[in-house]
């Protein structure tokens, strides 16, 4: 098949396989229609078994991790730290909204970071709810701070979200260099989100509200919190000890899941719905949909527009690039196609285009996976979001957003 129409009907598959994500219609899953555009490419030629054989192979360790991730994060749950951490912020918030919104923000940033966005969408965004309604408060700008903290505090960690964990991989840092030049950017694009939602929803967060019980003090369930803490130290000290960070992810998904299984508490069933089967399928039916258009030309359309210098111009040209690929053909693409790209221009390039696709994708639905998830949940919420306002509140975060995280990554890379 010739190298142009190859690309056009992997672009095609593409537009096609994120309309359903987009759309979740009841007979078609986002998991079928990756897989099924991914074998259609594979039997008209678009792109070799051998590669689309590689590509899975090398999405293969960073989907086990974040199945580890998952699982980790499910234990949480099931230990009680995430009904425990509603009590913290109801308690915490007492009669204002605007007291909840600073704590979901707190919480949410620190959930992203440590247990990854999914755990902030998939878990989290139900206890907010729950939370809200505990209060007799509008729900909804504490909901959206989980769409958008999913994706802007994300930055932090290897470990906070999918597309780090790529380019993790794809450059010579520690889990501890890479959280150093992450966190003044983190800081920055989450302070840009709480100044936009406090004034883009302080109708919300001054309206009157009837009288909410208070929840009794919360107990942390301490194995829980224990297993989450070992296994950060175990990331943070995996450079120092030549141990790949997916080990300690595996041992601390064993160390809360195994337990569960003793005492009955969980089940094998349970355990394996636990780390999305469907949304990880997703991932690798994607890669290799990627994998065919890289290979049929992207690639070198990538190469020809991308700046790949430190300087702090390019770098915010990197970040603004990778932010319009991400809004256009989902984040998870936008960084298979880019890192490699970057990753052989050096650290700074990398992380800019970390900043583009995780803070950039909260200007559309299709941007991000998380966002995706979050659409999922709110649907079991019996919630929907309005467009033109989910559009609004992302113009009004992302450019500042981008702009503010990338010069502070500029100043911690001169530092």
């Amino acid at each position: 098949m010739a190298d142009a129409l190859a690309l056009a009907l992997a672009l095609v598959v593409l537009a096609a396989t994120l309309g359903v994500a987009v759309a979740r219609p009841p007979y078609l899953s986002e998991a079928l229609a990756a897989c099924g555009g991914a074998i259609l490419l594979v039997i008209v030629g678009a792109v070799g078994l051998s590669a689309a054989g590689a590509a899975v192979r090398d999405l293969g360790p960073t989907v086990g991790f974040l199945a580890a991730m998952l699982l980790i994060a499910e234990g949480c749950r099931r230990e009680g730290l995430f009904d425990a951490v509603g009590a913290v912020m109801a308690r915490g918030a007492g009669a204002s909204p605007r007291r909840l919104l600073a704590f979901a923000f707190v919480i949410a940033a620190a959930v992203t970071a440590v247990l990854s966005l999914d755990a902030t969408i998939v878990l989290l965004t139900p206890v907010v709810f729950a939370t809200a309604a505990r209060m007799c408060t509008h729900a909804k700008p504490h909901v959206y701070a989980c769409a958008h903290l999913a994706n802007s505090a994300s930055l932090l960690l290897p470990v906070s979200n999918l597309t780090n964990l790529l380019a993790f991989h794809a450059i010579k840092l520690s889990f501890t260099r890479f959280a150093a030049l992450m966190v003044l950017p983190t800081i920055a694009a989450v302070g840009v989100e709480w100044v936009a939602f406090r004034h883009f929803f302080a109708v919300d967060l001054q309206r009157p509200r009837k009288a909410g019980t208070r929840p009794a003090r919360p107990e942390l369930p301490r194995f829980a919190v224990a297993v989450l803490a070992l296994t950060l130290a175990g990331f943070a000290l995996s450079s120092v000890v030549g141990i790949q960070p997916v080990w300690f992810a595996a041992a601390g998904a064993g160390a809360i899941t195994v337990p569960a299984l003793i005492r009955r508490a969980a089940t094998p069933l349970e355990l394996v719905r636990g780390t999305e089967p469907g949304f990880l399928t997703f991932v690798l039916g994607l890669g290799v949909i990627v994998q065919a258009a890289s290979g049929n030309g992207l690639d070198t359309a990538v190469r020809a527009v991308l700046p790949t210098s430190g300087s702090l111009p390019d770098l915010l040209a990197i970040a603004g690039l990778s932010a319009i690929l991400a809004n256009l053909v989902n984040n998870l693409p936008a960084t298979l196609m880019l890192v490699p790209v970057t990753a052989a221009a050096g650290t700074g390039p990398v992380l800019a285009t970390l900043i583009g696709v995780n803070v950039g994708p909260n200007l559309t639905y299709v941007g991000s996976l998380a966002t995706l998830l979050w659409r999922r949940v709110l649907h079991t919420e019996d919630t929907d979001v309005e467009l033109g306002e989910f559009l609004r509140l992302g113009a009004l975060t992302v450019p500042a957003g981008l702009v503010a995280a990338t010069v502070l990554l500029w100043l911690a890379l001169q530092a």
